[in-house]
C-alpha cells in the first residue's frame, strides 16, 4: 500500500458492501441522506459512522439505569434498558449476517430504537402519553432524540434508514412481522431490526421474571416450552432460526416468520402480559412512578424558572410542555427519584456548627 498517497478505506468497505451483501440489503453508498448535508468520513461508511454516534451518545448510556421490567432491581443480572439493547442487537447482527444484510445499519438501528424510552419502563410512557396534550411514543421520542436533543440541540444528523428504522421498531402487541406497505420501514434491515425486539424482550423478560420469582418454570404454558423449548438460549435460537429460514424462502427475501412460529410468539407475548407485565406484583409498583411523574410535569408547567434551572437551560427551546416531556422522558430511573425527593419532600434541617 503506497503511503503517499491517502487511502480511501470508506470506498474499499463500500465496494466490499457491493460485493459480499445481497442485492436486498441496503448498501452504504445508496443511503437517501441526512437531515444535513455534511462531509462523510473517509474511513467508515454512513451507516457505521451513525452507530458510533450513537454509542457515544448521552441518551445511550443513560440506558444503563432505565428499567426494562423490573424497577431498580438489587441483583446484578436484571436487564436493563441498556442490556435489552444489547441482546436486540446480537441478534439483529445474526439474522443480518445469515441473510447477507446490512450489519452496521441493523446495529445502529438497535443501537437507537429505544433513545427515547421514559424511567420506569412503559409505565412512564403511559402516563406522559395521559397527560401530554400531543401524547406520547417512545419511538417517536427516540427520533427527536437523535434529530433534535442530542448533542445540546443539534442532534446527531443521522441517515434517513437508520432514522427510519428507529421510528418503525415498535410493535406494542401489534403485529410481529410488518404485512402493510405503508407500515413496512425502508429497509429489511429495519424489519430485522422489529422482529428482533420481540425475540429478545420474549427470552429476557421470562428469564429475568423466574428470577425475581414472579413465575416459575413450571408456569409457561407447556406447548410453548415443546415449541421454543426449556431455556433461554433454546428460545432465543428457535426463533432466530425461523426467522432466517423462513426468509431465505422467500425469493424476494421478505423478513418472515411461519404461521406456527408467529402463533406461538403471540401465544408467549400473551402470557407475558397477563402474568408479568401486568401481575400486581410489578403493576402495582409502577403506579406509584405514574405519581412521580405527573407531579414532576405539573409542577414544571406552574414552575418554568424552576424548570429552566434543573434543566440548566436558559430559556425553552420549544413550546412549554414540549421542553419538560422531553425532560422528564430522559431521565433515569434514580435521577427521577432523587430529583422528586428534592422537589417534594421535606430534607432534614441542617444545624450550621
Amino acid at each position: 500500500m503506497c503511503l503517499n498517497k491517502p487511502v480511501k478505506i470508506r470506498q474499499i468497505l463500500e465496494e466490499k458492501e457491493e460485493n459480499t451483501l445481497s442485492r436486498y440489503a441496503q448498501k452504504s453508498r445508496l443511503t437517501r441522506g441526512r437531515l444535513k448535508e455534511e462531509e462523510e468520513c473517509d474511513i467508515r461508511p454512513c451507516f457505521q459512522h451513525d452507530r458510533d454516534r450513537i454509542i457515544h451518545s448521552k441518551a445511550f448510556r443513560r440506558l444503563k439505569h432505565k428499567t426494562q421490567v423490573f424497577l431498580a432491581p438489587q441483583g446484578d443480572h436484571y436487564r436493563t434498558r441498556l442490556t435489552h439493547t444489547l441482546e436486540v442487537a446480537q441478534i439483529a447482527r445474526t439474522i443480518a449476517k445469515a441473510l447477507a444484510l446490512n450489519e452496521d445499519l441493523v446495529e445502529a438501528i438497535s443501537l437507537g430504537h429505544d433513545l427515547g424510552h421514559t424511567p420506569f419502563g412503559h409505565a412512564g410512557e403511559e402516563v406522559l402519553n395521559a397527560i401530554y396534550p400531543s401524547g406520547f411514543r417512545h419511538n417517536e421520542q427516540s427520533l427527536r432524540v437523535v434529530d433534535v436533543l442530542e448533542r445540546d440541540g443539534s442532534g446527531l444528523n443521522l441517515t434517513m434508514e437508520v432514522r427510519d428504522g428507529i421510528l418503525r421498531h415498535s410493535k406494542g402487541r401489534g403485529e410481529i412481522v410488518v404485512r402493510d406497505g405503508e407500515e413496512r420501514p425502508l429497509t429489511r434491515e429495519a424489519e430485522v431490526v422489529r422482529v428482533s425486539d420481540i425475540i429478545a424482550y420474549l427470552s429476557h423478560d421470562i428469564d429475568d421474571a423466574i428470577r425475581g420469582q414472579v413465575i416459575s418454570p413450571k408456569d409457561i404454558p407447556d406447548d410453548c416450552v415443546r415449541f421454543f423449548g426449556p431455556t433461554h438460549s433454546k428460545r432465543i435460537d428457535t426463533m432466530v432460526r425461523g426467522v432466517i429460514f423462513e426468509s431465505l424462502r422467500d425469493g424476494e427475501l421478505s423478513i418472515s416468520i411461519s404461521e406456527e412460529l408467529e402463533y406461538y410468539m403471540k401465544k408467549l407475548r400473551d402470557f407475558l402480559y397477563e402474568r408479568v407485565y401486568e401481575a400486581p406484583l410489578v403493576h402495582d409498583v409502577f403506579l406509584k412512578c405514574y405519581k412521580i411523574i405527573e407531579d414532576l410535569y405539573t409542577y414544571f408547567l406552574k414552575n418554568p424558572a424552576r424548570f429552566l434551572e434543573e434543566a440548566g437551560l436558559e430559556d425553552f427551546y420549544d413550546e412549554r410542555e414540549r421542553c419538560i416531556v422531553d425532560f422528564i422522558a430522559g431521565m433515569t430511573d434514580r435521577y427521577a427519584f432523587k430529583l422528586y425527593e428534592k422537589i417534594f419532600l421535606p430534607l432534614p434541617w441542617r444545624i450550621p456548627f
